[in-house]
């Protein structure tokens, strides 16, 4: 082959990267293009953006996108140095084309000889029928090896899969034992709309179920599965363990994994000085002692509510039953009294009403927004003994418990559904619901298990302390 031949091919050779491996085939995604797709998915950038900034066609960004259920896969990761990269192969089509000998082309790499005699051998195109060494076709090959399918354990452990799917997707239960089914949502393969009601489930983060694993089969090591493990099952196209449409049991209710965000809070005139969140105990910020709670409202559809109750140590939750009063929906009298169910007077009387069913040691302080709802905070106070602060303008995370129990809340009571229609007995069942799933902030105790060893401790003193 003459030194003009040569060139020729060395130009072609550089000229095919990127391109297709040969006649007939399709053009091969690099491993590169996919994590560059990636960083800029990462980046916020849509996926069509993404697959234009890669090179690669839009249907080929978005496939990627949902195939991999909006999290980058995790064989994109960083090459260990022990394989060849495409760089590295590119170069070795390079210098096998300038006839450099296997040992020279080693020395270069700083790989030892047979590294590259066996990439030149195994590597190699073969549709030409002749043993010519290309970038793209040896990186193909490459991958295709290294691609190890496997069953997952989801899929190959029944007792799991069972496990994860009840903690994930089971139905809730009254105190009586009795099922609720919630309401009736078809699985559309999107996520949930506006307005629109959602499934009602156990709904266990994949992090708890994972968690809660290790302490109810603590001597059963079958019984383990990452959270991750949990959300590529249910996200990720191909791994069959779980159905797609469990994903409606997760908090967001997302088809797809994306970032969220919100805000808000208001000054009142009832609101002092001396009862703003400032001077509140210390044993309340630090969470030592149980008995301190924070509270809101989670409002509906036609002024629906439901008053929120969580306590700061155990996170235990109570849910406030608020049904719209007489008169409700017909012309309002001027300055009368709110008729919506969530009015001061209302609030206060279903406040005390779930209060006082608690010992005297639980009840300690109460911590609520500016909300005119707690206008009558006083009079609560000489009813049941609870101190009541407020937290600053626009500073929710000041209640950072309720503000996350309610957007767990949000789950069964989604925004602009009308919550009137849930009865004191579906109030109950959610609440048993959120109070018997693990916590990571508790070890993965669950709050009633939390309440419960409070309770328990608090006994054991009193009948020590007693002569």
């Amino acid at each position: 082959m003459g030194v003009g031949n040569r060139q020729q091919e060395i130009r072609a050779i550089r000229a095919m990267r990127g391109q297709m491996s040969s006649p007939g085939r399709p053009p091969v995604a690099r491993r590169e293009d996919r994590v560059r797709f990636w960083k800029a998915i990462v980046r916020g950038v849509s996926s069509e953006d993404a697959a234009k900034e890669t090179g690669v066609s839009w249907p080929v960004g978005y496939r990627w996108f949902r195939q991999a259920g909006g999290m980058p896969p995790i064989s994109l990761g960083p090459l260990s140095g022990r394989y060849l990269s495409f760089a590295e192969r590119e170069e070795i089509a390079i210098w096998h084309a300038q006839n450099v000998g296997v040992r020279e082309i080693a020395r270069r790499l700083d790989r030892s000889a047979s590294t590259v005699s066996r990439e030149l051998r195994r590597n190699a195109a073969t549709r030409s029928y002749s043993l010519e060494y290309r970038a793209t076709t040896a990186q193909w090959h490459a991958e295709r090896r290294a691609s190890r399918p496997k069953v997952s354990k989801l899929a190959a452990n029944d007792a799991l899969r069972e496990y994860v799917q009840e903690r994930l997707a089971g139905k809730i239960q009254r105190s009586d034992g009795e099922l609720v089914a919630g309401p009736d949502v078809r699985w559309i393969g999107r996520r949930h709309g506006r307005r629109q009601d959602r499934r009602w489930a156990r709904s266990w983060s994949p992090e708890q179920i994972a968690h809660r694993l290790r302490l109810d089969f603590p001597h059963d090591e079958t019984m383990r599965i990452s959270h991750e493990a949990i959300y590529q099952a249910l996200y990720v196209q191909g791994r069959g363990a779980l159905k797609r449409e469990l994903v409606a049991c997760l908090r967001t209710g997302r088809a797809l994994r994306v970032p969220r965000a919100r805000t808000q809070g208001r000054h009142k005139q009832f609101v002092t000085p001396e009862i703003m969140i400032s001077e509140r105990p210390a044993e309340a910020d630090d969470r030592a002692v149980p008995g301190h709670w924070e509270g809101d409202l989670i409002l509906g559809l036609n002024s629906s509510a439901i008053g929120t109750l969580v306590e700061r140590t155990t996170r235990f939750t109570m849910l406030l039953h608020l049904p719209p009063m007489a008169g409700h929906g017909e012309a309002r009298v001027k300055n009368g009294p709110a008729l919506a169910g969530h009015g001061a007077e209302a609030v206060r009387d279903a406040i005390a009403a779930s209060i006082t069913t608690l010992p005297e040691q639980l009840r300690r302080s109460l911590t609520w927004d500016q909300g005119a709802e707690m206008a009558q905070h006083a009079q609560l106070r000489i009813d049941t003994g609870l101190a009541v602060y407020f937290c600053d303008p626009q500073s929710p995370w000041q209640r950072g418990t309720n503000e996350n129990t309610n957007g767990l809340l949000r789950q069964y009571f989604p925004k602009g559904t009308d919550l009137s229609r849930h009865n004191p007995s579906d109030l109950e069942a959610v609440a048993a619901a959120l109070n018997s799933r693990p916590r990571k902030t508790l070890g993965w105790k669950t709050p009633a298990e939390a309440l419960d060893d409070h309770l328990r401790s608090v006994q054991q003193g009193s009948v020590a302390t007693t002569p």
